[in-house]
């Protein structure tokens, strides 16, 4: 029978049977990495830096003189390396679409307009390949977010290791999503390849819809014990009270301070401005106002001919130098995120920031505006220890080789499916490098 079940393994497909690694075992014994540069994601930056955790908590950094209980302590020497904050991916669709041409594996849009309470976090898939392929360039946690509609959901983060979705999430429900109508309207001819330009008429009519909904649920919201009970107006509850974000999808200048606006004369208490095309033009206004700005992928062309060409690649800069709270992101291209650090890399070359700065942009920055900072963002006594081992720089591509990743304290396998491909056709063609 054994032979028979052999037999019939040796059948199936290689791919078939190539499976992601197993999640993390919770941290055992207190660990201490030593020798190392130290980017603790605040500015600061430690040489030959000491880092020690236990039961998934940081509970020292500092200088090679920092103590602990070597006896009790798995220590690593790690001298030569750069540690890092695990880096945080925000607006993300990773977990909640694999194959773009398969329907079936898409589950980030619900059919409808106003869903408030479609959650992002019952969908989130921790079987995914793409999660530990952005795992091994040092992205750690992810902003799972719904698409589509007028009101597109609720979204969470998650940890990038975990059995399911309750082990891998790190905060439920951290915001509500909404699609602000452009005040331009933008379409594109095949037959030509043109683009026209003109304005968006059926803009007010969105407007008012929003308007009427959200006015409906901050009702509902100072209702003590509502009857019946409404899942969409309850979901959103959390905007009137502070305990969780409205995203707002919005590129023109005149479309952020209008959506702005809006949700603040409703009584909203925190608005995040997700895409920001012309976010530069309007800091001050953003500044002012207390609002983040969560960043398009800046790895493009400008949106207008006549735009400088490293517009997009400034635009960190010159927001954060105004005073504005700024993250990085990918946005829907999950597959992209594991090139996450380079955004970051990028903006560093350009305008006046520096690298721990850009660093940030990743780290610190995305975890404050989704109210996580007291648990990851930086490595600081207390926080989780959610961290990356990195050969050299993790902002630069030639030196992001990530060489151990911890999170919550345990180590995670970073193995994945770029890994199998390449040991594959290396030995197929009996290469020792393929870059070579």
């Amino acid at each position: 029978m054994k032979k028979i079940f052999l037999a019939l393994l040796a059948l199936v497909p290689l791919s078939m049977q190539a499976q992601n690694p197993a999640p993390a075992k919770p941290q055992a014994k207190p660990i201490a990495l030593t020798g190392a540069t130290i980017h603790v994601g605040n500015g600061q930056v430690i040489e030959n830096g000491t880092i020690v955790f236990d039961k998934g908590v940081i509970t020292a950094v500092g200088g090679s003189a920092t103590t602990f209980d070597r006896n009790a302590t798995e220590v690593v020497n790690v001298a030569g390396k750069h540690i890092f904050p695990g880096l945080i991916a925000m607006g993300t669709t990773v977990g909640l679409q694999e194959v773009a041409s398969v329907r079936a594996t898409l589950d980030y849009q619900e059919v409808g307009d106003i869903n408030p309470h479609v959650r992002t976090l019952i969908a989130y898939n921790t079987d995914s390949e793409i999660i530990p392929t952005i795992r091994n360039t040092g992205v750690l946690m992810a902003q799972a977010v719904p698409q589509g509609g007028m009101v597109s959901g609720s979204s969470s983060v998650f940890n990038t290791d975990g059995w399911n979705w309750e082990d891998a999430v790190l905060r439920k429900d951290d915001g509500i999503w909404v699609n602000w109508p452009a005040f331009l309207a933008r379409s594109f001819s095949q037959e030509d390849f043109s683009i026209t330009i003109k304005r968006n008429e059926k803009r007010q009519e969105i407007i008012n819809e929003l308007r009427r909904h959200l006015v409906e649920a901050k009702a509902y919201s100072e209702d003590k014990a509502p009857t019946p009970v409404n899942l969409r107006l309850a979901s959103m509850k959390g905007l009137f009270d502070g305990s969780s974000n409205l995203y707002v999808r919005a590129g023109y200048a005149k479309d952020i301070v209008e959506s702005i606006q809006f949700a603040q004369e409703l009584g909203v208490k925190k608005v995040v401005i997700v895409g920001g095309d012309e976010a530069y033009k309007v800091a001050s206004y953003l500044k002012d106002h207390n609002v983040p700005v969560v960043l398009d992928p800046i790895h493009r062309l400008p949106s207008r001919a006549d735009d400088d060409v490293y517009l997009p690649y400034e635009q960190p800069a010159r927001l954060h130098k105004a005073g504005v709270k700024v993250a990085l992101s990918y946005n829907d291209e999950w597959w992209r995120t594991r090139n996450l650090a380079f955004l970051a890399g990028t903006a560093a070359g350009f305008g006046e920031i520096n690298k721990e700065e850009a660093l940030q942009l990743i780290t610190l920055m995305p975890a404050q505006i989704m109210g996580i900072d007291k648990q990851v963002g930086s490595l600081e006594k207390g926080k989780l220890a959610t961290l990356v081992v990195a050969k050299g720089d993790i902002l630069d591509m030639r030196t992001n080789v990530v060489e151990q990743a911890y999170i919550k304290g345990a180590k995670v396998d970073l193995d994945d499916k770029h890994k199998r491909l390449y040991q594959k056709y290396k030995d197929k063609y009996g290469q020792e490098d393929l870059g070579k």
